[in-house]
């Protein structure tokens, strides 16, 4: 038992270490724009009425020929004002889509406004994001390289304080941190949809969200055909300018629903490389507990218990340190010693509910 168990801790650190590198790998595009491609950001909304006036803001900020900048803005069959926020807003390169009936979810709302897009480029993000000004130009400066065929961009949470939030900042880090690494290792397995950029035609080509019945993925299946088909086509953008800012999680309960129907997709998985990083992160951290556990049946298993901890621990600390402290969150170093047992017990439970419960997302039931 205890052989297959450093089995896996050894695999992960090489699975860690080998994320380490690549996020070092992943450099910031040394280039500025000397010609600026047709833009449209498209983005899908449900019930956000109270977002839209700070989303729409954020967008008129951006620093950018408004000329090349289109923003395309698909409203999910909200049951609030979103709708009527968007259509009563005035701005010329703004194209407002209400999915008709029958048509729903994000995935259906994002292909859509691609349709309708006239962008060479397509920028996505969620209404709950914030960015800077030179978001969109700071995105679109690495499609200067023609064989770049998506951008990956990072994302981090708003900064509330508080235990709680602090502690859901450093797992979505280090999240981040590992998409963006793998990414830097030329072998991406996962990106953020609040924040990515890819060519308009290899949307056209490779979308395969109507073969993929799983609620959300908008961002990883894409991400995977682009991968299949170019490989060598994706890049991280490691620039604080491209810093998405989204909503942490309020309440327990909704950061559980919402990592059931993030996890609930991986089922859904074809990539090899993204099944074997989450077999091995799972099997990692399920020995991990399994030796917690014990340690109350026979205290001589505390040695080994302490030897894997401090093991995870060490490398699990090399990795983050240069992440957070990209995302200037270097306060939430402290964390990451306590944060290897809580997580452990949190990964084997998420596992466990999205494999056999339905979550709730924008106001639907999905059912597993």
């Amino acid at each position: 038992m205890y052989l297959i168990t450093f089995i896996f801790l050894l695999l992960y650190l090489v699975l860690v270490l080998s994320y380490y590198l690549g996020w070092k790998d992943s450099k910031r595009y040394p280039d500025r724009l000397n010609i600026f491609p047709k833009v449209s950001i498209v983005i899908a909304l449900r019930n956000e009425e109270i977002r839209i006036e700070r989303l729409l803001n954020n967008l008129e900020s951006q620093i950018y020929p408004e000329d090349k900048l289109q923003f395309v803005l698909i409203n999910d069959h909200s049951s609030d004002n979103t709708l009527s926020l968007l259509q009563n807003y005035k701005a010329k390169n703004l194209i407002v889509f209400d999915m008709p009936e029958g048509n729903f979810g994000k995935k259906n709302a994002i292909t859509k406004g691609v349709q309708i897009s006239d962008g060479e480029i397509i920028l996505v993000t969620d209404a709950d994001c914030t960015f800077s000004s030179n978001w969109i130009k700071t995105m679109v400066a690495y499609f200067v390289n023609d064989k770049i065929k998506l951008v990956s961009g990072p994302v981090a949470f708003h900064r509330k304080g508080g235990i709680f939030h602090n502690l859901q900042a450093l797992e979505f880090s280090s999240l981040i941190g590992s998409g963006a690494g793998s990414i830097g290792r030329n072998n991406a397995i996962f990106c953020n949809g609040a924040n990515m950029a890819y060519k308009k035609e290899v949307f056209v080509e490779l979308n395969t969200y109507n073969n993929n019945d799983t609620v959300s993925g908008d961002d990883v299946f894409l991400l995977h055909s682009i991968k299949q088909r170019y490989n060598d086509g994706i890049v991280f953008a490691r620039d604080r300018n491209a810093i998405v800012n989204t909503d942490a999680l309020n309440t327990l309960s909704d950061f559980i629903n919402q990592r059931k129907r993030w996890t609930a997709k991986s089922s859904s998985y074809k990539d090899s490389s993204t099944i074997y990083t989450s077999f091995i992160v799972f099997f990692t951290n399920l020995s991990l507990l399994s030796l917690f556990v014990s340690c109350f049946i026979d205290m001589q298993i505390l040695n080994y218990f302490v030897a894997f901890y401090l093991i995870k621990f060490i490398v699990d600390l090399i990795f983050l340190v240069p992440i957070l402290n990209f995302f200037k969150s270097k306060d939430l170093i402290k964390l990451i010693f306590p944060f290897e047992l809580i997580y452990s017990f949190y990964i084997v439970y998420i596992v466990v509910l999205s494999l056999t419960n339905s979550f709730e997302w924008k106001g639907r039931i999905h059912k597993k």
